[in-house]
């Protein structure tokens, strides 16, 4: 079991790293963009990271307020990714704070993790 808990933590941080990645080729190449790798990454973090939420696998106790918070936070992350979307696609161009929030917001989302205890 812990085995596959590992793996599941692995798929997770994968998924973090692509929507990052992502979105940090973008802020380095200067173009304030979403795209679909963004939102491929989200999801494959989303999923892995509620399959993680559940008690299987581990002998502590999981801080359910951290969770909590970390998935307002994917919330949030999902709903510009999708906003910011829908505006491109319309419009042909996407606010530079809806593209930085997602950045900042990803990179909190990961801090949280690693430094909360």
């Amino acid at each position: 079991m812990e085995i596959l808990r590992s793996v599941v933590v692995l798929v997770h941080i994968t998924g973090f790293a692509i929507l990052f990645g992502s979105w940090l080729v973008e802020a380095v190449a200067r173009r304030v963009r979403v795209t679909r790798l963004m939102t491929v990454g989200m999801t494959i973090a989303a999923v892995a990271g509620l399959a993680l939420a559940a008690p299987w696998g581990i002998s502590y106790d999981l801080d359910y307020v951290k969770l909590g918070v970390k998935l307002v936070i994917l919330l949030v992350i999902a709903a510009l990714l999708g906003i910011g979307s829908a505006r491109q696609r319309r419009a042909g161009g996407l606010s530079p704070v809806i593209f930085w929030l997602i950045g900042i917001l990803t990179l909190a989302n990961a801090a949280i993790a690693v430094i909360w205890r």
